[in-house]
């Protein structure tokens, strides 16, 4: 793997706090934070010594902070660098873990899914579900679920991992919305995970390989952006029922191991509840 091409050649670099804050500090524009417009500057967003005037630190503190040489930084200090990146409380929340000053709940990942969950998605026959792991990888999955993804030529029974299939070029096709979806949720989602699971060397893996394959994945990536559940709407382009509008929620099992429900469905009457009963019909 080509760590020039990436940046991501080892688990360090997954979770280095220092490219973390410099990729949150190319993301600043000057004129949000009152600071005047510069037609010399070399790089986007802020300067080190603007960042470190904002959060009210030093500038050799601020530096040392980005090269890894600050150890164990203050949680008042990581907050004031937190507001002068103007970070969101889930970013915020991620910044302290990657300082380490955040106790980290214990995480241990599972291989297989517990009987009782299994027992709960054979149950779900009307809406798609499936569990996923930290890494989005798929673990198990309902007949619907089944169905849906099947016809996008998806081998959900396989064990493939979620954000592989959507970066495949095809997948652009199935869905309409498919920039916001991975820039904003899979790859954000993923970063959190990251982590979490800080020795995941497979997670490490799946981070580079997926940054030299797809350029679009390795952008989004650089953005740094830290989300953690993703519900909300989700539009597929069927083969089947053509344009199908789902609801997607994320329920995290409370066990450690980072496996989550996943849910799609549609309230009864709707148009996509009824494409939903067309497309398990048909099957």
């Amino acid at each position: 793997m080509s760590s020039d091409a990436t940046g991501i050649h080892k688990l360090e670099d997954v979770v280095d706090l220092g490219k973390f804050l410099q990729a949150r500090r190319a993301r600043v524009n000057p004129d949000e934070v009152g600071l005047p417009a510069d037609s010399r500057r070399r790089v986007p967003g802020l300067r080190r010594e603007e960042l470190a005037l904002l959060a009210g630190v030093s500038v050799d503190y601020y530096t040392r902070l980005e090269q890894g040489r600050a150890k164990r930084p203050s949680d008042q200090v990581l907050d004031a660098v937190a507001r002068a990146l103007r970070l969101d409380e889930t970013t915020r929340a991620h910044l302290h873990l990657l300082a380490g000053n955040t106790r980290r709940s214990p995480v241990q990942e599972r291989t297989g899914v517990r009987p009782s969950l299994q027992t709960m998605l054979a149950a779900i026959d009307n809406f798609p579900a499936l569990i996923m792991n930290h890494r989005q990888d798929v673990l198990a999955s309902n007949r619907l679920a089944r169905l849906l993804y099947g016809g996008f030529g998806w081998d959900l029974e396989s064990g493939p991992n979620f954000v592989r299939l959507l970066f495949d070029e095809d997948s652009r096709e199935f869905f309409p919305d498919w920039g916001a979806m991975c820039s904003h949720e899979t790859v954000a989602q993923l970063r959190k995970m990251s982590a979490l699971f800080p020795e995941d060397a497979e997670m490490t893996a799946l981070i580079g390989e997926l940054s030299v394959a797809h350029r679009d994945f390795a952008e989004m990536w650089a953005r740094a952006e830290v989300k953690d559940c993703n519900i909300g709407w989700v539009r597929f382009d069927h083969p089947m029922v053509g344009l199908l509008q789902l609801y997607k929620d994320q329920f995290r099992v409370a066990d450690g191991s980072g496996q989550m429900l996943v849910t799609l469905t549609a309230a009864p009457g709707t148009d996509g509840y009824e494409k939903l009963a067309l497309l398990g019909a048909g099957a």
